[in-house]
């Protein structure tokens, strides 16, 4: 009985991890972020300025070990990919902290700021954000064709940004 339970249990937990979306949701399209001028965008409105691009999405923290950690790798993915757009969205809740980071590190890309944090907001639920770094790929239709990476040498990564 115990073994049976726990081949139930884990078909759950491991099924949760095969959730790959293609399109974000109403409501993560309307969370509120802020770019560095702190000017107010929805969601929606960040991404339809780069609409007909390949996206890759950068979840990250200034205060993040591992995010930093992956700054070598993502920067190979922007010196073998630089027609793509990098849309760096930081969960920092301290909003000087998030600038002294990518002064610090030397982030190019587009950067928005999740004001809420990394534990609420639509756009993280919808993305389960339960660990930074996260990354995104999003192809020039606007369809999302990598959910759930977390490193930026995973190599789903550059695999689909060659294939879409």
């Amino acid at each position: 009985m115990v073994k049976k339970i726990a081949i139930v249990l884990f078909f759950i937990m491991t099924s949760c991890n095969f959730e790959k979306p293609t399109q974000f949701s109403t409501e993560a399209l309307q969370d509120t972020l802020y770019d560095v001028s702190h000017k107010k965008y929805s969601f929606q409105q960040v991404l339809e300025q780069y609409k007909g691009k390949k996206i890759v999405i950068d979840v990250w923290a200034s205060w993040c070990r591992d995010c930093i950690r992956g700054l070598p790798q993502l920067k190979e993915l922007q010196r073998k990919f630089p027609e793509v757009t990098y849309l760096f969205l930081s969960v920092d809740t301290n909003v000087n902290s998030w600038k002294r980071g990518i002064q610090h590190y030397q982030i190019k890309g587009e950067h928005y700021n999740l004001p809420k944090g990394m534990k609420k907001g639509a756009l993280v639920d919808f993305l389960n954000v339960s660990w930074i770094p996260r990354y995104v790929v999003i192809d020039e239709n606007g369809k999302i064709t990598l959910f759930k990476a977390t490193k930026a040498s995973d190599k789903n990564i550059e695999k689909v940004l060659k294939n879409s």
